[in-house]
């Protein structure tokens, strides 16, 4: 039975686990090799004290993994994960030019974003992550394997999640994998609260998994290209074409409740009690978390590719595909709207009176949120 190998891998349809496990027999030399489909994963030797008792335990460890779910494969045969990039659609805004207080050029359109009171973060469609200070300079900086969809946090862990189908942390020193989702999964966004990944993808399905890697549950929502999804102690809200859904976010991932006017939803955020969707129909909804009522909706001029928010809404932010940016007090009442002058904004955050903004030229911009507290004169839809 020498140099006798047995190559098995385990890939949910649409979950998050995707690996692979072999095991080699060599006389009495037993290889297991485990770890990511893709990498070369880690590598252990036992030796045994006959062949028999070799073969007997490579067996067992087969037996295992089959009971687990992984099945014989052929190594190297996988189906190329689908990718979907969001679509780059910005015009130039005829709005007075928005008191940028710093810029900084990540090279590439930029996605991700999250900003604390020390640092600032921005990861690009190449793959590059950037940690700067308030004053622009770099801290730090991260090579992934594929383009950043999102940055989000997880006190007190940074997460990472990218086009490759991993979710990165970025806490230490050197990227670590928290995460792997299927290849069959076109991933849109992600969100992490207390370890509860959750998933949203191109046809409009949502899913979440432990932070033990594992498959909680999935859902088909009511409408495809999912671009939202956050996540709190309770519940899992769901943005997409058809509208909003809040899923309970224990086993069985029970729906709540759905609120199809909010459609066409193309970024997310939320605070205690509201959850904010931006759309392609000009406005970003407040829903109430608990029953999903409208509390309020902020009109823009044109489509809203992110939205954020102070705390508990005191000021709530949206950015358009005219680059330019909004400010709305919580009665709804737009108090300014101004150019970017740096394409429109993919993602933001607010924090201590700064709107931060990643945009679609691959800048990571800091505005001064609220130097124009008076309301200034509403233009035209493609201003």
């Amino acid at each position: 039975m020498s140099n006798e190998k047995t190559y098995l891998e385990y890939s949910e349809d649409n979950g998050v686990s995707h690996k692979f496990y072999e095991v080699t027999i060599n006389g009495t030399d037993v290889t297991t090799s485990y770890g990511r489909i893709g990498t070369n994963g880690q590598t252990k030797t036992k030796t045994y004290s006959t062949p028999e008792k070799a073969l007997a335990e490579a067996n067992k460890r087969i037996k295992e993994k089959l009971k687990k779910g992984y099945e014989p494969a052929v190594m190297g045969v996988r189906k190329k994960r689908p990718l979907t990039r969001r679509q780059i659609d910005s015009q130039k805004s005829k709005a007075k030019q928005a008191p940028v207080l710093w810029k900084f050029n990540s090279g590439a359109p930029a996605f991700g974003i999250f900003i604390t009171d020390s640092h600032c973060w921005v990861g690009n469609q190449n793959g590059s992550v950037f940690v700067l200070n308030h004053e622009a300079d770099i801290l730090n900086q991260y090579r992934l394997p594929d383009g950043v969809k999102c940055i989000v946090a997880d006190n007190p862990w940074v997460y990472v999640g990218c086009d490759d189908g991993c979710v990165y942390d970025l806490t230490g020193k050197l990227p670590r994998l928290a995460y792997e989702i299927s290849e069959n999964v076109d991933i849109f966004w992600i969100d992490i609260n207390n370890g509860l990944l959750g998933v949203s993808d191109a046809g409009g399905t949502i899913m979440t998994a432990n932070h033990e890697n594992e498959e909680l549950w999935q859902r088909k929502s009511q409408g495809d290209t999912g671009w939202m999804v956050r996540c709190d102690d309770e519940r899992v809200y769901h943005g997409h074409h058809g509208g909003v859904t809040a899923y309970s976010n224990s086993k069985h991932g029970n729906i709540l409740w759905h609120v199809k006017a909010a459609k066409q939803v193309l970024f997310g955020w939320q605070e205690t009690s509201t959850v904010y969707a931006g759309t392609g129909t000009n406005k970003v909804y407040g829903l109430n978390k608990k029953t999903g009522k409208v509390e309020q909706i902020y009109q823009c001029d044109a489509a809203v590719y992110s939205c954020a928010a102070a705390k508990e809404g005191e000021y709530v932010f949206a950015g358009d595909n005219y680059s330019s940016v909004y400010c709305f007090n919580k009665a709804g009442e737009r108090l300014w709207k101004l150019g970017t002058g740096c394409g429109s904004a993919f993602s933001m955050q607010y924090l201590n009176e700064r709107v931060y903004i990643v945009t679609t030229d691959g800048s990571l911009a800091c505005i001064d949120a609220l130097k124009h507290r008076s309301p200034l004169p509403f233009l035209s839809p493609t201003s």
